[in-house]
């Protein structure tokens, strides 16, 4: 079963910048769109970007062009290039099919990585 790993997190301030890495388990040709989602402390999980190709990319409206997904299928690699970081973007990011992956009837989740902005 396809699995996600999320790296690149950390503690910035506001106005830097992170890169975030997924790396998948299997072919991510099998999987038509992916994306990276958040969720901040007590709010829902939400999509940040979707990514089917180069020419199909969606942002949520809050990215406001901070933002760049791209995928490289050859690597099974998903990078989210964050810019601008500002103090609500404070999240643990998670890497997953879009929609998300399902198993045994509940959306899986990988562990995350966690991005912290604050001054």
């Amino acid at each position: 079963q396809m699995e996600f790993v999320e790296s690149g997190g950390g503690l910035v301030q506001p106005g830097e910048s992170l890169r975030l890495s997924c790396v998948s388990s299997d072919s991510l040709d099998s999987i038509y769109a992916v994306g990276w989602y958040r969720q901040a402390p007590g709010k829902q999980r939400e999509l940040v970007a979707s990514i089917e190709s180069a020419s199909s990319i969606v942002y949520a409206d809050f990215v406001q062009g901070r933002f760049t997904v791209s995928r490289d299928n050859a690597k099974n690699l998903v990078h989210l290039q964050m810019n601008h970081l500002k103090l609500e973007d404070t999240a643990v990011y998670y890497c997953n099919a879009v929609p998300p992956l399902i198993r045994r009837g509940v959306h899986y989740w990988g562990q995350g990585t966690q991005v912290t902005v604050s001054s």
